[in-house]
């Protein structure tokens, strides 16, 4: 990102898809622009600064926009609006997510990328807390930018090399899932977050552990509970609170996401917990987790495999666990 006064190209700013045809980010051009830059060839070659409609006054300054011009336009009411200081939307409709996230690394400056629940959920993240309204970047511990509005600015000594998923800067997967965790009150929304980005293998536990561990203290409590369930086989709310409330039952520990083969080593599934003494295996399930029709398809192929397994060989000794980590 770029906040030369010259033109920005495809290397040094993203390039996104021009904005939906349902009335957000809808260009409204008025009769007061004058000057050099009024003329329409003119004001096209303004417009080549801007990516989705969104630019740096001095860059619209160096095109040859009057800076008084621009504030002008931005005043309640006019063409154009300050979505962050010095940072302009060409259009007065509702900004889109897009525009807010160009906007605010725009704002920070070279080098920012995005991190947090925003950039996990741009990763492909599905469940845990939305984004909010918050946009969370990180930028070099040697930057000033203060937060702004919706921009939350975190300086650090640790800047993450950028991931571009649709032309936005990103911090690697486990990078963005601790800053984001590091900022949740509540655990089950930890648990979800960190949980989700594991189980879609968008990252390994291993690499979450190493995150937390880099990350300054604040804020790592929860993180740091919630790191130890994920890592013993967590990947859902639903299961953390079962194993809680089993180990208040008193009972058997069971072995927790054992993977079940018959004796003939052919592998039945991974069950949430099995009880070897017994040969029972429990399903636990998550509603968020199975409104996906493909992770429902999944749970119940397993389950019949379970079933089909019993049928085939009903005497528990044919039936072995070989248990990814056994926790007491």
């Amino acid at each position: 990102m770029s906040h030369s006064c010259g033109h920005l190209t495809s290397e040094t700013a993203p390039a996104f898809p021009k904005p939906p045809a349902d009335g957000r980010g809808v260009v409204i051009l008025t009769d007061v622009r004058r000057g050099s830059w009024a003329t329409q060839a003119a004001w096209e070659h303004v417009r080549t600064f801007a990516r989705h409609d969104v630019v740096k006054v001095r860059t619209l300054v160096a095109a040859g926009v009057p800076e008084s011009t621009v504030y002008d336009r931005c005043r309640p009411g006019g063409p154009w609006q300050l979505l962050l200081p010095a940072t302009v939307m060409l259009n007065n409709g509702a900004p889109s997510r897009d525009q807010l996230v160009l906007a605010g690394l725009l704002y920070a400056g070279p080098n920012s990328v995005v991190t947090g629940i925003e950039a996990v959920r741009r990763h492909g993240a599905r469940r845990g807390p939305e984004p909010g309204e918050l946009v969370h970047l990180l930028v070099p511990h040697t930057r000033q930018p203060a937060s702004a509005r919706y921009v939350v600015v975190e300086r650090t000594w640790r800047m993450p090399e950028a991931v571009r998923r649709g032309g936005i800067p990103l911090a690697p997967v486990a990078r963005a899932a601790i800053d984001g965790a590091r900022r949740l009150a509540s655990p089950r929304e930890a648990t979800e977050l960190l949980a989700d980005v594991v189980q879609r293998g968008l990252c390994a536990v291993a690499d979450l552990s190493s995150e937390l561990e880099a990350a300054q203290r604040r804020g790592t409590a929860i993180p740091r509970a919630v790191l130890r369930d994920v890592g013993a086989g967590v990947r859902s709310i639903a299961e953390r609170d079962a194993r809680a409330l089993w180990r208040r039952s008193g009972l058997p520990e069971p072995w927790w996401n054992a993977a079940i083969y018959t004796a003939d080593g052919e592998l039945l599934g991974i069950a949430d917990a099995w009880w070897d003494e017994v040969a029972l295996a429990c399903e636990i399930n998550s509603f968020t987790w199975h409104l996906d029709p493909s992770n429902y398809a999944r749970e119940q192929a397993k389950t019949a495999s379970f079933a089909d397994g019993k049928r085939r060989a009903p005497r528990r000794p044919r039936v072995r666990a070989r248990a990814r980590e056994r926790k007491r």
